[in-house]
């Protein structure tokens, strides 16, 4: 899975390592008003930065992430779906359609897993990011979701993290892994008239190792109150810290 994520990289650089036009809600060069500033600990149902081509041409924009699909009843629905598993996007009532028609890039400058400690309840947090610290293109998906008239009509706009099998450095730590994009699938992901499923499956498939470097980090990542740069400080693993609650036990979004 991928339960949390670094978004530290502001968006204007985010823009241009994607070529991507600022969206709706920035403006180039100034203040972005939706953006919270760096996030060392960006968790379910944040606002997060999303990469997605419309009329032709690459956006930044801010997206929730959780993906409420068109039918459902209400948002709340989005809390279950920060992750979508590559294996089934065509079969699955809640991805097919993005999958087909709204895909989109969630840059990250790293994400965090927890890997089980023999003996001990407590899981210890890695921190996972690419060897030449580039942010990494994760494969998501979005979809726009109405309230109904008499609701206020109003829309969200929501996105979901594809995960699926890890490499062999990811594959010490957790079983699965977000699908992380190379820039020569960045024009083929993206493009809404890309309907060739087969084509786009190939897509979803495992970082080479050579991308990913994993790091043990201090147990406070697994609290969504604590944020900072500390946060991806490497730590001795066998220091006997208590764990903060964690997604290592899947921590309370507080």
């Amino acid at each position: 899975m991928c339960g949390r994520f670094v978004s530290a990289s502001p968006p204007d650089a985010i823009a241009r390592y994607f070529s991507a036009a600022p969206g709706q809600s920035h403006e180039p060069g100034g203040a972005d008003p939706s953006w919270p500033g760096p996030r060392w600990n960006v968790a379910p149902t944040d606002d997060v930065l999303v990469v997605l081509e419309a009329g032709g041409t690459r956006h930044l924009d801010t997206f929730h992430w959780g993906l409420v699909p068109m039918w459902a009843k209400d948002p709340s629905v989005g809390g279950r779906m920060i992750n979508a598993r590559s294996d089934g996007l065509a079969r699955s009532n809640a991805f097919k359609h993005a999958f087909l028609r709204r895909r989109c890039i969630v840059p990250a400058d790293g994400f965090y897993e927890w890997k089980a400690v023999p003996g001990q309840k407590r899981k210890q947090p890695y921190f996972i990011s690419s060897a030449d610290g580039e942010p990494y293109a994760l494969a998501g998906l979005w979809e726009e979701w109405r309230r109904p008239e008499h609701d206020g009509g109003s829309s969200l706009r929501s996105c979901t993290i594809i995960t699926g099998p890890p490499n062999e450095v990811v594959g010490e730590i957790h079983d699965r892994m977000p699908v992380i994009l190379p820039p020569s699938a960045w024009e083929a992901w993206l493009d809404p008239a890309n309907r060739d499923v087969e084509a786009l499956r190939r897509l979803l498939v495992p970082a080479p190792d050579a991308w990913t470097v994993a790091r043990p980090v201090g147990p406070d990542v697994s609290n969504v109150r604590h944020d900072g740069p500390h946060l991806v400080e490497p730590v001795d693993p066998a220091d006997p810290e208590p764990d903060a609650g964690g997604v290592g036990g899947q921590a309370t979004l507080l």
